[in-house]
Order: structure tokens, then C-alpha cells, then sequence
């Protein structure tokens, strides 16, 4: 199993990007998918999830009303649209598929429910 992730960079505060994650090695319509950062010196943070069909979205705190999380199955990519970014979103972001199929929810906000992972995408956000 392969995730690539990709799309990071540097954007003022304010401003947006969009991850993708394109997944190769599994059948990627049957596993939810999850994003996490890693900011340097901190732990890993849940960032969003989306379950196998794409019906059902979660998010962390932190993020809510700003990130959108979405997937094309037909392309076995998911998307990470990220606006009204600020300062404290800086961190590597990686992209994970759940340890188990046709899951929706469940821990997903729990890293070791994930059993692939990306090789994570640095954004950095300029006050």
C-alpha cells in the first residue's frame, strides 16, 4: 500500500490550499480515510476523516468550518481544502487508511485505528 500526499507549501495567514492523497495497493472505496498534522514538538492531531463512500465526515475542533475533507473513489484520491488557514495550522500533514473496511467513524479520530500512512506534506502558514 502507497499514499502519496501532496499540495503543501507556504500561504499567508488567510489564505488556502488543497491536499491531495492519491492511495494505490488497496481498494480504496472500501476504507475510511483520515488526515493528521504533526506541528514540531507536539503530538500527532486528528485533522479530519472521511468514511469509505464518502457519506460521512468528521473533524477535529480545531478545524471545523475551515478544512473540507472529500474523495474522488473513481481517482483513489482524497482531499484535504483547507481555507481561512492561520499560524497555528503549520505542521507536516499526513494522510492514513483505517486498519478496517467499510468503517464509518468509529475512533477515527485515533491514530493507531489507521494502519497506513503517507509520507506526510509540510504546510506553513506566515502570520
Amino acid at each position: 500500500v502507497q499514499l502519496q500526499a501532496s499540495g503543501g507549501g507556504l500561504v499567508q495567514a488567510g489564505g488556502s490550499l488543497r491536499l491531495s492523497c492519491a492511495a494505490s495497493g488497496l481498494t480504496f472505496s472500501s476504507y475510511q480515510m483520515g488526515w493528521f498534522r504533526q506541528a514540531p514538538g507536539k503530538e500527532r492531531e486528528f485533522v479530519a476523516a472521511i468514511n469509505w463512500g464518502g457519506f460521512a465526515t468528521y473533524y477535529g475542533d480545531s478545524v471545523k468550518g475551515r478544512f473540507t475533507v472529500s474523495r474522488d473513489n473513481a481517482k483513489n484520491t482524497v482531499y484535504l481544502q483547507m481555507n481561512s488557514l492561520k499560524p497555528e495550522d503549520t505542521a507536516v500533514y499526513y494522510c492514513a487508511s483505517h486498519r478496517r473496511a467499510y468503517v464509518s467513524g468509529g475512533y477515527y479520530y485515533t491514530p493507531s485505528e489507521y494502519d497506513y500512512w503517507g509520507q506526510g506534506t509540510q504546510v506553513t502558514v506566515s502570520s
